[in-house]
């Protein structure tokens, strides 16, 4: 393999960029997957799990792996486009390995797996031959032990069922991933490793990954969770993402987590669920950016610059009278970025306000948002209360998410199935892979 280093840590490649031979990128490293052997043998590396469009796990042995660097990895061009499904004999180093506690042979001692060290051999074999492991910590203020590597065959207990599993390096390794990404890479977990993932993700980290998740996982992951827990994920959650989770859930649950929930935050979710799911009420978003009539370009600008806004958001501001928190005192109109990027800093949003667009209405149906987005080619659009109070706002994203069928995500996570042949590359058996990977049992 030219380009291989001596050693390559896994936990480094999490998320990395996967390359053809011709320098184009066809997916980012999700996992490694390693064949557990009899007694303290190292394990022998199959493969890589790569994700590809549209977030499609599959499945490229190492064989055909020609540079490996730290930013980037290389294979041959060969590609086997099947779904990726774990067989019964194989582990994922990333998922299943880091954070989980074992022991070294010799003192009995507990250890936590921080990361897997893998090498090549001389027939070109990969093994995963180090660990770097960290001793519990000690008492008092000393919360986390030191690290260091050792040999595989120094530590015991990776072929043992486990009963709890960190996740706090796992967690590390996959920071970079967009929370579509990370939400995709949790999906396909087990389910009991998917809970401790879920556990271990901060408040804001999981809400993100929880809108990106089909219905039933949210559902799955929130009720793992302690209720103050839960309570406080869906506070983080955009409150129109928290409605449409509450509105799934039986009254009893639903009540009790709002309660729990502080009043402000409840407040806008409680208002959501009054209105019907396809109705303009039930789609909106009740955190629009919106500014009073003396406002200048530059703070309506400095507003929408926010990294973490929603785009469809971001590509206008409302003006209305204070309050400016929803519902707002009297709706003016809206100013498109485009206009406030055109306009000197110091003038007044009121004086460029567009007033010619009546607003969306809380009753009006999926339909007739949709079509009103459509006819003006707008990605969002005000909703207004009959005594011209903004209510909030729809954005096409939340718009399509409704217009698409229920399953749509399940149906984007699912979309190879076994033998799909779509994509460039292989579709069908491949015998280099069957032969590296052994039987078909899977998990």
């Amino acid at each position: 393999m030219s380009g291989a280093p001596t050693r390559v840590f896994v936990a480094r490649l999490a998320g990395i960029a996967v390359f053809d031979p011709a320098g184009d990128q066809v997916g980012r490293v999700r996992d490694i997957v390693v064949a557990l052997r009899l007694g303290s043998r190292p394990p022998r590396v199959l493969g890589l799990v790569v994700e590809v469009a549209p977030r499609r796990p599959v499945f490229l042995p190492i064989t055909r792996v020609t540079v490996i660097e730290a930013d980037a990895i290389v294979f041959d061009g060969r590609l086997n486009v099947r779904r990726f499904h774990r067989r019964a004999s194989e582990t994922l180093m990333i998922a299943e390995l880091l954070d989980r506690t074992v022991r070294l042979r010799e003192t009995g001692e507990p250890v936590s797996v921080v990361d897997v060290a893998m090498e090549p051999t001389r027939t070109r074999d990969w093994l995963a031959t180090k660990i770097a492991v960290r001793r519990q910590g000690g008492r008092g203020l000393r919360r986390r032990g030191p690290t260091f590597v050792v040999d595989w065959e120094s530590v015991e207990g990776f072929s043992a069922v486990e009963h709890g599993q960190g996740a706090a390096v796992l967690i590390a390794a996959t920071e970079r991933m967009k929370p579509a990404d990370l939400a995709n890479f949790v999906h396909d977990l087990p389910e009991k490793r998917r809970t401790e993932v879920a556990v271990a993700l901060d408040d804001e980290r999981l809400a993100d990954v929880l809108e990106e998740l089909p219905e039933d996982d949210q559902i799955e992951i929130l009720g793992k969770l302690e209720s103050d827990r839960a309570a406080d994920v869906l506070e983080a959650m955009d409150p129109d993402d928290a409605a449409d989770l509450l509105g799934e859930l039986p009254t009893e649950q639903r009540e009790r987590l709002l309660t729990l929930m502080e009043p402000q935050e409840a407040a806008p979710v409680r208002r959501l669920l009054t209105y019907a799911d396809h109705s303009a009420g039930g789609l909106m978003t009740t955190e629009p950016v919106v500014v009073p009539p003396d406002a200048t370009v530059a703070e309506a600008l400095a507003q929408i610059r926010n990294p973490d806004l929603n785009p469809a958001l971001a590509a206008q501001v409302y003006v209305c009278r204070p309050p400016t928190a929803t519902p707002t005192g009297r709706f003016l109109g809206t100013v498109h970025f485009q206009r406030l990027l055109r306009e000197p800093p110091p003038t007044l949003v009121s004086g460029i306000v567009d007033t010619a667009l009546d607003p969306l209405r809380p009753t009006m149906s999926l339909g007739e948002v949709a079509t009103f987005l459509a006819t003006y080619n707008l990605v969002a659009g005000a909703v207004v209360d009959e005594n011209g109070h903004l209510l909030g706002s729809v954005t096409i994203d939340d718009v399509l998410d409704h217009l698409l069928p229920e399953d749509w995500r399940e149906t984007v996570m699912e979309a190879a199935t076994a033998g799909d042949s779509a994509g460039s590359g292989l579709g069908g058996a491949d015998p280099e892979e069957e032969a590296l990977r052994g039987p078909r049992g899977t998990t």
